[in-house]
């Protein structure tokens, strides 16, 4: 059950009542409520322990919930109101006493309101004192707190992966289909019910090298049960390269006949994942009508009809259930410890409990990944596997359906209590929504989710290091689905949850009222819902559907307002007159600035209701950007409870922000990454340093030149992007102890800098944990001094971008050990980089691309780059000739690629020695390049012992 509510209100009780006390004295009821909501927590953990599943407790924790939130509410709005009282009104008499009467009647209130909530407590408290949990639910040993349950945890980073058993000749089949030129079929078909592993298996066969050295472009969109075939169409346009801003504009009719010209001129695979039905197929066909085309669309379904329906000739693949020798060795891959561990072997009786339980999941993979996920936590405690095998018998029958849902359900009742509201926040995110974690940890840490008490333990460990563990757990329960790894650190960077397990949190998240999910259909219930704290919004709603003042958090996944929405203010033939643009006729301007002042009134009247109504929002988060009005209304700063704010890709007329925003001061995560005004460049108000608690912070990638902004007071901050020295300080990095991660956009100039003895200037930077930094510049240049003193102190950063022009790299001892990861970028180095960055002993990525270095010869000596596994050249035009020596140069190289760099001649001699390269990529490389690498070619001899080689013989300009 989630009691992180009640958690996180002792927790900002215990915050704020020194302060309430001092100013208030109403200690007797603040601790009155502490003492009640403590009580209520110690029960709520006992009955989870105890895994009591009774309906009363059930009812209770939601109302328990919901007077913790209002608990919290009370208490910080009276203390962050009387303190911004005290601050302004003590400058004279008269003042200070209308301070002292306001302070009273906020007094009163206060007393008041605590008193009612505490009553509410006391009434719960003594109908749950009627029930005796220790004869309730099952009584069990273990952990006792979720502290031991964490420490007490192994680590099993290798069930994160797609795990693939028995799927060879499944890959096998289906590519030699999909490469095969004679073959009429252009459809094909992946079916089988959820969870038998169809994804899996089209993403197995995506990556292949025979398929990707076989089309030109390949594509993949996801369809789901809510086919929307506008995004689909534009993420499969966005995977070739081809969406512009203009199309995305576009009427969706033309954007159908660009996709479907596309792939009649080009040998394309397009992957349509989870797609439903016939109906759904019927609104995509349009973009898929080419007929003589050697382009072909793999599907995976649950429907077998969908192939025939789509291509008379099409080929359908159905996936079969594992066989008990295919199930239970992907169940050792992912419950047992790799066999490459010290002292492994598997006890007897823990294998006997594991064959038996694999027999219960009926060969469906996603069973067994996710038992397995779930024993792998529990590993080597046969007491802890014997607990889960007496939950399996009695959950599970004989329908395969069946066992999939219960062994999913199995899978939400085993997570300890600190994870259940992490999971059930997932719900938040729409279908096959590939969620960037570390926004998801923000969100976490900013509803307190994650408790910064849990903050406590080792120098540097904060509440996101703790949220990242959290998440980290999830992949190991395999509930959910990792798709992107940081380069350098290989935490996770994103992930997608399986349609079946997403629905199990859906069914979670609704049965203990933890989230509403509102679209067209359900809108006008929020009208009647007067108790909603959460809500997620997929498509466009009318906010003033949401009549709950004590709304929370707010994330809104489509534009304020839609086109489709904005069609129904305006009459056709206006939209059709102002859509062509006839400039010079007078009657132009009579129309445009009455449409845009309709629509404008209709953006003001949005952002007038929400910020005058929801005025305890800790979240609002804007995923859809577009438009959104002329300007961003002075009224944000009544959200003085807001922690975390996203405009991200809103678009306003007006380029300047107000001044209010100093008011937010709790905010910990605010991303100003908006787009304003004709120039684009954004006016930021010099507030910010008043938000003392900001732990993230995302600038305009332009700020216009009268935006000057002190930040030094920003001690908290671990992420800065876009900072730069037109529009910030160089002395206030100094401050910002705990930096991270820190992205320089723009000019990067120090002042008063000793540049003859840059060791005798005061240090930029002292933050130890500071593992990423970017420098982002496309027209100007670094001073190169000026670079080396910035990263004498970033001496602990695993992660380096430049992306300026510098024209010489610094000196290896200026550049951290630590790195493992480097991405140059038109930085025109007239001098071989390679000698220096190859003495990084770490460094395990590297990628020089778009003229970083324009020199015509590059070396790379023996025993240079011990660690090295990618390099990635690309669009290195001046490049003619590439040494790797013989003597043992890059021994773990296992990635290579090359594009566009159109002088190379020849690939270098010493890549016969590397060993353990297993891919080797050519793209955009003149005709002669190519011939030389392939089969037959005089290149040919120096990769032959390369697994995978992928040849893409198109010749382009630079990148």
């Amino acid at each position: 059950m989630d009691f992180s509510a009640v958690s996180y209100a002792l927790e900002t009780i215990d915050k704020l009542t020194q302060e309430v006390t001092s100013l208030w004295g109403v200690d007797e009821q603040v601790g009155g409520l502490a003492s009640e909501l403590r009580w209520m927590q110690s029960f709520l953990k006992v009955a989870d322990a105890r895994k009591v599943d009774h309906e009363v407790i059930r009812t209770t924790v939601v109302e328990i919930r919901e007077l913790a939130y209002d608990a919290e509410d009370v208490i910080e709005t009276f203390s962050v109101k009387v303190a911004s009282k005290r601050k302004g009104e003590f400058s004279n008499c008269i003042k200070r006493s209308a301070c002292f009467l306001k302070e009273g009647c906020l007094l009163h209130q206060i007393k008041s309101e605590i008193e009612k909530i505490t009553a509410r407590i006391k009434v719960l408290t003594r109908q749950l004192k009627t029930y005796d949990v220790s004869k309730l639910g099952v009584d069990g040993e273990g952990p006792s707190s979720s502290t031991e349950r964490r420490e007490a945890r192994r680590p099993y980073p290798h069930v994160m992966d797609d795990n693939i058993v028995g799927l060879g000749k499944d890959i096998e089949k289906l590519v030699s289909v999909l490469v095969d030129e004679e073959s009429e079929c252009k459809v094909l078909s992946i079916c089988g019910m959820g969870g038998l592993g169809k994804t899996t298996l089209a993403k197995k066969i995506y990556s292949q090298s025979q398929v990707v050295g076989h089309f030109k472009h390949l594509a993949w969109a996801y369809v789901s049960q809510n086919c929307q075939k506008r995004k689909i169409w534009e993420d499969i346009l966005s995977d070739f390269n081809l969406l512009s801003e203009a199309d995305k504009k576009m009427k969706v009719e033309k954007l159908a006949e660009k996709l479907s010209s596309f792939l009649e001129e080009n040998k394309c695979l397009v992957v349509l994942d989870d797609i439903w039905n016939t109906e759904s197929w019927d609104s995509l066909k349009p973009a898929f009508s080419a007929r003589e085309t050697r382009s072909k669309i793999l599907l995976t379904s649950r429907n077998k009809e969908i192939v025939s329906h789509a291509d008379s000739k099409g080929f359908l693949y159905e996936l079969q259930y594992l066989n008990y020798k295919q199930s239970w060795e992907l169940f050792q891959k992912i419950a047992f410890p790799p066999t490459n561990s010290p002292g492994y072997k598997i006890d007897a009786k823990m294998k006997e409990l594991g064959e038996e339980m694999v027999k219960h999941c009926a060969g469906l993979p996603l069973a067994i990944i996710i038992l397995g996920g779930i024993l792998a936590t529990k590993y080597p405690s046969l007491i802890e596997w014997l607990k889960v095998s007496a939950n399996v018998k009695s959950y599970l029958n004989n329908d395969k359906g069946e066992v999939l849902r219960d062994v999913l359900a199995l899978s939400y009742d085993d997570l300890p209590p600190y994870l259940r509201p992490c999971f059930l926040y997932l719900s938040h995110f729409p279908e096959d929504y590939e969620i960037p974690a570390d926004r998801l940890i923000q969100l976490w840490v900013a509803e307190g989710i994650v408790s910064s008490k849990q903050e406590e333990g080792e120098e540097g460990q904060v509440a996101e290091d703790v949220a990242e563990g959290y998440l980290l757990e999830l992949a190991e329960r395999c509930m959910i689905q990792v798709r992107e790894r940081d380069i350098a650190t290989l935490k996770i960077r994103s992930f997608q949850m399986h349609d079946l397990m997403r629905d199990v949190c859906l069914s979670k998240a609704k049965q203990q009222k933890f989230l509403y999910i509102a679209d067209q259909s359900n809108a006008c219930q929020l009208s009647t819902i007067g108790r909603v704290r959460r809500v997620s919004a997929h498509k466009f709603i009318p906010l003033q559907c949401i009549k709950s003042p004590r709304l929370r958090s707010l994330l809104l996944f489509d534009e304020l307002s839609p086109d489709e929405e904005q069609a129904n203010i305006f009459p056709l033939t206006m939209q059709s007159y102002f859509e062509n643009h006839d400039f010079d006729n007078p009657l132009y301007w009579f129309v445009a600035p009455l449409m845009l002042s309709v629509v404008f009134t209709k953006f003001r009247g949005i952002w007038k209701y929400m910020l005058n109504n929801f005025n305890f929002l800790r979240v609002l988060d804007y995923e859809g950007g577009g438009e959104a009005g002329c300007k961003l209304p002075n009224d944000i700063g009544k959200l003085i409870h807001l922690r975390f704010l996203r405009l991200r890709d809103l678009e306003f007329l007006s380029s300047k922000l107000p001044s209010s925003l100093g008011n937010l001061r709790c905010l910990q995560t605010l991303d100003l990454r908006i787009e304003g005004g004709c120039s684009n460049s954004i006016h930021v108000p010099n507030v910010l340093w008043r938000m003392q608690q900001l732990r993230h912070l995302y600038l305009p990638e332009e700020c216009n030149r009268k935006t000057k902004l002190k930040l030094g007071t920003l001690r908290n901050l671990q992420t800065l992007v876009n900072f730069n020295t037109k529009n910030c300080y160089v002395k206030d990095l100094i401050n910002m102890t705990n930096i991270r991660e820190l992205e320089i956009r723009g000019p990067f100039n120090i002042e008063d800098c000793n540049t003859g003895e840059l060791d005798k200037n005061p240090p930029i930077i002292h933050s130890k944990y500071l593992h990423s930094l970017s420098i982002i510049n496309e027209e100007g240049i670094i001073d190169p001094r000026h670079l080396a003193h910035l990263l004498l102190s970033c001496e602990n950063i695993s992660k380096l971008r430049l992306d300026v022009e510098i024209r010489r790299l610094p000196e290896y001892h200026y550049l951290s050990s630590n790195l493992a990861y480097i991405k140059l970028r038109r930085c025109k180095l007239e001098e071989d980089p390679m000698p220096t960055l190859a003495e990084l002993p770490y460094l395990s990525m590297l990628e020089l691309h778009g003229e970083a270095f324009i020199g015509k010869e590059m070396f790379c000596s023996g025993q240079a780059f011990a660690k090295l596994e990618s390099l990635s050249l690309k669009g290195l035009n001046f490049l003619e000739e590439w040494k790797v020596s013989e003597e043992g140069a890059m021994p773990c190289l296992r990635r290579l690629e090359i594009e566009n760099c159109i002088q190379l001649k020849k690939l270098p001699d010493g890549l016969r020695f590397i060993a353990t390269l297993q891919e080797l990529k050519i793209e955009s490389m003149p005709t002669t390049f190519k011939d030389k690498v392939e089969e037959g070619g005089e290149d040919f001899c120096k990769v032959r012992h390369v697994p995978s080689i992928i040849v893409d013989a198109r010749f382009s300009s630079i990148l």
